[in-house]
């Protein structure tokens, strides 16, 4: 374990300050562009690149402490930006940038944020400034024009100088906004303090077992947590190198992660299931002569449902290349919890439940299944690490539960988030939860889940259960069965909810998936077997079946189907619809 030689650091702009000064020429950050060549910045120069751009922040702001909105493609100038916000003392809000040939998709959510800080504060480059300025200026209020800091212009001058000092944390300020992805409601600013975000670096450390000789490679988004704090954040307290990519580069060219990975002996990679997914599919035996997977010690594997088919088939696929299977890390966090919640030991993979599918969702409990009786596999995510408490509650008694009963999975650890940025009545709903008889207060996940001698099982979203006919069902398991079963329908590409024709009525099952680029003489039968299959599979009758144009399903900035805009976008008529059942007119 190495964390212990940063544990004296209060802020994140210290601890870059001290990497610089006892290691300067070391290499902190690799990124790979598109064409998979490489750019290095060691210590010195990111910290002299940080201190030049919060010299321009405190200047732009006469000195005001403001959220800064970051919007940067992934890169070294991002980079510079997150650490000027700390070494300025301003509350940095990583924001996917806009994507010029997605607007009307992408700009929607930065005007939700923009709102939501109240601040008209932009750290960017200039690429992206001459495109925002505008749209900026008819956002805000016209008392509040924009103010634009670009960081890819800096002069020799403010980068020589490296005078400026980092400013103390404020305790009125957090250190991050992190904006929760959206996957349920509109996105919220979640708080995190220097103390949180320290706090969860040493616990991801110590999860993963982090060691002088460990490195990391990733293409994860470095706007949300899983990016951010354990790809950026983590590599410099803990003193490791990393090497990053683009996501957008990943999603075009999945093999080139494990190319990245090989290239560099990375250590320690991961990413959401889907990711482990599309690289099977994507993978052909050429794409695995020179690959060396070997070097790598953990795999972590979370942020969405962790199936165990999809592991034991990427390991298996990629064996040829070195990939232990035992290096799969199946782990559980969130934005609230800053990151990491729970997790495994190191190379000792995974380990996943049959559990009997009826009782399951009728009465939310977990037993063997009987023979004959449907399953559910369900992956365990490791145990809560020291000073965190995990608790299963029923979320309508606040009534804990015993070993595999099903409840809301509640925490409470020095991690946790301070609440939601101005939400105070959220905040005090999701952070400061009780118990039937007086414990707490625990946060409030969301996040369905049973523990089994101490392992956490997570099970789905409380907010996305479909109830039909007394039984509770989660969308993951409807679309797992569309996506094994039906061949026409792009995977991690759909969205199964349930709607009411009026209050009170009955919940009635949708689904609405991509359809693969085929002639529309077959999308009749793709909508039979979509109906099939939840019919066998899941056992419930299905209301409507809408088949849509590729890439139109929404999505969060990392990747995660939203399953209440689809909703909305459904009722409203806004889908783009190729094929329905039952047909229209």
């Amino acid at each position: 374990m190495i964390a212990a030689d940063w544990h004296e650091a209060e802020t994140f702009g210290q601890l870059l300050s001290e990497r610089a000064g006892q290691v300067p020429e070391n290499v902190a950050y690799r990124f790979l562009a598109e064409d998979e060549t490489a750019v290095e910045i060691s210590y010195a120069e990111l910290d002299l690149r940080a201190r030049a751009v919060a010299a321009r922040l405190l200047a732009a702001t006469g000195g005001r402490r403001r959220p800064a909105l970051l919007l940067f493609a992934p890169g070294l100038d991002y980079l510079a930006g997150l650490f000027g916000c700390f070494y300025a003392g301003m509350p940095a809000v990583p924001a996917f940038p806009p994507d010029p040939t997605r607007l009307n998709r992408t700009l929607p959510r930065l005007a939700a944020i923009i709102e939501d800080i109240d601040s008209e504060l932009v750290l960017t480059t200039s690429d992206i400034a001459a495109l925002m300025r505008d749209w900026l200026a008819g956002t805000l209020p016209p008392a509040r024009p924009p103010v634009l800091v670009t960081t890819d212009d800096l002069a020799a001058a403010e980068l020589a100088d490296g005078t400026t000092e980092f400013a103390a944390p404020d305790a009125e300020l957090p250190a991050l906004l992190q904006y929760t992805s959206g996957s349920t409601s509109l996105p919220r600013g979640v708080m995190l303090g220097h103390t949180q975000l320290l706090d969860n670096c040493a616990r991801i450390a110590e999860g993963f077992g982090i060691h002088p000789g460990s490195s990391g490679g990733l293409w994860l988004p470095p706007y949300h947590d899983m990016g951010l704090i354990g790809g950026i954040l983590t590599p410099l307290a803990t003193g490791i190198p990393v090497t990053l990519m683009s996501p957008v580069a990943f999603l075009r060219r999945p093999l080139a992660w494990l190319r990245m990975v090989s290239r560099y002996g990375a250590t320690i990679t991961g990413a959401p299931n889907f990711a482990y997914d599309l690289c099977v599919r994507r993978a052909k035996d050429a794409d695995l002569v020179g690959l060396d997977l070997s070097t790598v010690e953990l795999t972590f594997t979370g942020a969405e449902p962790v199936r165990a088919d999809t592991m034991a088939r990427f390991a298996e696929r990629f064996a040829p290349a070195g990939f232990r299977a035992e290096s799969f890390y199946p782990c559980y966090g969130l934005a609230e919890a800053t990151l990491l919640a729970t997790g495994g030991k190191p190379l000792t993979g995974w380990r996943s439940v049959s559990v009997a599918r009826d009782p399951l969702e009728l009465a939310g409990t977990a037993r063997p299944a009987e023979d004959g009786e449907p399953v559910r596999e369900l992956v365990g995510c490791g145990r809560a690490g020291a000073d965190t408490e995990l608790l299963i509650v029923d979320p309508q008694s606040a009534r804990e539960l015993g070993d595999g009963e099903v409840g809301e999975i509640w925490l409470a650890s020095p991690s946790v988030a301070a609440g939601y940025w101005r939400r105070p009545e959220q905040s005090a709903e999701t952070f400061t939860a009780r118990t039937e008889d007086g414990r707490g207060p625990y946060l409030r996940t969301g996040d369905l889940g049973f523990l089994l001698d101490g392992e956490l099982h997570p099970t789905g979203r409380l907010k996305d259960l479909i109830v039909i006919n007394g039984r509770n069902h989660h969308p993951v398991d409807i679309e797992r069965a569309c996506e094994s079963a039906v061949p026409g329908v792009r995977r991690n590409c759909g969205a199964a909810f349930a709607i009411e024709d009026e209050p009170g009525a009955a919940e009635r099952l949708v689904l609405v998936y991509e359809a693969e680029p085929t002639a529309a003489e077959e999308h009749p039968a793709v909508l039979d077997a979509l109906r099939a299959a939840v019919s066998l599979e899941i056992g419930v009758p299905v209301h409507a079946v809408v088949l849509v144009e590729p890439r139109s399903v929404p999505k969060t900035s990392s990747g995660k189907v939203q399953r209440w805009l689809a909703r909305r976008h459904y009722l409203a008529g806004e889908l783009a619809v190729l094929a329905r059942w039952p047909a229209v007119g």
